[in-house]
């Protein structure tokens, strides 16, 4: 039978990763296939935004919205900080 086993870990020095479960039988042979998240949350995000000309077109002008200076609209953080403590 085959089981899959879930787990996300933290890549340790040297480039070592820990899985442990006790699914897990000693002497037992496994293949593991190892998948580098970094990034992927804010790639699916961008990919999205992107997908239809009509996002896209969006992102564009919202991007040349930004070039433009009086389009700002400033903020005093400890103003800011001060409403929300107040709230």
């Amino acid at each position: 039978m085959i089981g899959t086993i879930r787990e996300r870990t933290i890549v340790k020095n040297g480039g070592r990763i820990e899985i442990s479960s006790s699914e897990l039988i000693d002497g037992s042979e496994v293949e593991v296939w190892v998948l580098l998240t970094d990034g992927v949350e804010e790639m699916e995000a961008t990919d999205y935004l992107l997908s239809t000309e009509a996002n896209r077109k969006r992102m564009e002008e919202a991007l040349e919205e930004l070039k433009q200076p009086e389009n700002f609209i400033p903020l005093d953080m400890a103003e800011y900080e001060k409403r929300l403590n107040n709230a």
